[in-house]
């Protein structure tokens, strides 16, 4: 049992008083998601709350699927909430639950109501029951089959069931309060008729419940303690308890909190899907995508999520997280994990003239810095090298740090150079730079102590392999790209610019990286091994630069 004095926000205080109380004995949680889509980093916050509280807490926490929709469920969107269940670290195992295990539990419960005279079969149309349903200021009016016998519901239900009705011709509904100032209490729908193939049984079934009615009848089952939901579904608690309070079960205590909002993105299940159809985006593993498969393809990893996760707490009170800080917490996991490199993207041709042609050597080069158990590995070295042609300037100003005519710089790991030389085309543009290095600056250091300012990363022309690197930047230009007028779609804010693919020169080790290995390309950033290949062209995606701007605003 987890110490009061030890909670870290309100839901925690809340299962703590609980379990204080003997509410319930063994906490139970629930993850459930309706398999019609990807899962997205909003959907990671909650795993993390769920699984973490039932840790915490020493109980269990379940996954669900909430498959009461056969017209956008699939058996693909099952498999892949698993997967990222699983890659975010989490095991449920034998509890994989669905909704569609108790319909048959549901349909006893619905009759149950009826007998009860809670519920009725109803043949307004959609259209007319919004109608009746009133407004947040004018009470709804009582459908004229509310007041059916019970006997007559019971036989509509039943017909219902054995498929006599056309879609959209009746549905059940709850018998409750049509002037409550709460619209979810005005008489809801609790079934409706559908002749879609459901994804695990077929067409046993042509009745299916809506969420609001199923939702609460599962965790019942399941005896889930606490149903932790985001905040739009508070206005649906009181249904929630009205049902299983009508039903005499047992009761999970509901509790909401704040949903996760993003800088510059948008977690709305139908905003994604017109991203795709639309072409602005190549699929639910686009690295712009918010999704989970879109993060772990970008590079980011289930430590960098969960610290996000951590920090940005669970609050009651709606909120925008700077995105900034997800890239905060990705970069400080893969400083301490990812493997350094050397890659040029605009080459320019370097020549050691002291440095003998026949000649070349291997030069050990630290892997990470951060973890010496990572150890070194051999890079080549010989008179011909690549550096960046950003790293050469013919006329440098005063504060020009790396290297021009006459200046000595370092080559990481390997020896001191200075520029003696240089080459250019009919253009005036340079095509070569001659140096020569100090023999006695092996490693990089001088021996005399003197010091030199400029570091560059480097590669030998002979042993530089290609490589493609995708940059990404937001996918929107507008901070909170769901903010727009009535008449404006949100795709307006889309950033063209959002995909830049550059060429590259790297060191040979990378044509054999494994999809999602992370890697920091040395004064760039961290780059992911891409899942693609383009001809054999070793392929990665940026996953972030290595300048910190959420760190510099909140320090």
């Amino acid at each position: 049992m987890e110490d009061e004095n030890r909670v870290s926000n309100f839901i925690e205080k809340i299962i703590a008083e609980d379990i204080k109380n003997n509410k319930y004995k063994t906490v139970v949680t629930r993850f459930p998601p309706e398999p019609n889509g990807y899962l997205h980093i909003g959907h990671a916050k909650s795993i993390f709350l769920n699984f973490s509280l039932a840790e915490k807490f020493l109980g269990k926490c379940n996954l669900r699927f909430d498959d009461t929709n056969p017209a956008k469920e699939d058996e693909d969107y099952v498999n892949s909430i698993k997967e990222d269940v699983k890659w975010l670290g989490f095991n449920w195992e034998d509890r994989e639950f669905y909704a569609s295990d108790y319909f048959d539990k549901m349909y006893e419960y619905a009759v149950y109501l009826i007998k009860k005279g809670k519920a009725y079969v109803c043949n307004l149309s959609p259209e007319q029951i919004r109608e009746y349903r009133g407004t947040l200021t004018k009470p709804g009016k009582e459908s004229p089959y509310r007041n059916r016998s019970i006997e007559e519901n019971l036989n509509l239900f039943k017909e219902m069931k054995s498929g006599k009705f056309k879609e959209g011709e009746c549905v059940l509904r709850a018998k409750i309060d049509m002037a409550s100032p709460n619209l979810n209490l005005r008489d809801p729908v609790m079934y409706r008729i559908s002749y879609k193939t459901h994804h695990r049984l077929k067409d046993r079934w042509c009745i299916y419940p809506t969420y609001d009615w199923a939702h609460g009848i599962e965790d019942s089952i399941e005896k889930v303690t606490h149903s932790i939901c985001t905040l739009e579904f508070e206005d649906h608690r009181p249904l929630y308890d009205w049902f299983l309070e009508q039903l005499e079960v047992f009761h999970p205590r509901q509790i909401e909190f704040a949903r996760l909002n993003l800088t510059y993105t948008v977690l709305s299940k139908r905003k994604l899907i017109k991203l795709i159809d639309e072409g602005y985006v190549t699929g639910w593993d686009d690295p712009r995508m918010p999704t989970i498969k879109g993060l772990r393809r970008k590079g980011y990893t289930p430590e960098s999520i969960k610290e996000f996760t951590e920090k940005i707490g669970v609050a009651k009170s709606k909120s925008v997280i700077d995105f900034a800080l997800l890239e905060h917490c990705v970069r400080d996991d893969l400083n301490k994990k990812a493997q350094r490199v050397m890659v040029v993207e605009n080459p320019i041709k370097l020549i050691i003239d002291n440095y003998d042609e026949n000649r070349s050597e291997e030069i050990d080069v630290k892997n990470n810095p951060e973890d010496e158990s990572a150890g070194v590995r051999k890079v080549t070295f010989s008179r011909y090298i690549y550096i960046e042609a950003s790293d050469f300037m013919e006329n440098p100003p005063k504060k020009f740090f790396r290297l021009s005519p006459g200046k000595e710089v370092r080559l990481i790991g390997a020896y001191y150079i200075k520029c003696t030389n240089i080459q250019k085309d009919s253009d005036g543009n340079i095509t070569e730079i001659h140096c020569t290095y100090d023999p006695e600056t092996k490693g990089g250091w001088s021996r005399d102590k003197r010091k030199v300012k400029g570091s560059l990363h480097w590669l030998s022309v002979k042993d530089a392999i290609d490589i493609e690197i995708r940059e990404y930047e937001n996918l929107f230009t507008k901070e909170n790209p769901d903010d727009v007028e009535s008449d404006e779609d949100f795709t307006q804010n889309i950033n063209k610019n959002s995909l830049k693919i550059i060429k590259a020169k790297a060191e040979p080790i990378l044509r054999s990286a494994k999809p999602f290995e992370h890697f920091q390309f040395l004064r760039k950033g961290y780059f992911s091994a891409d899942k693609d290949t383009q001809n054999e062209l070793p392929v990665f995606n940026k996953t972030v630069g290595l300048r910190d701007n959420w760190a510099k605003k909140n320090n």
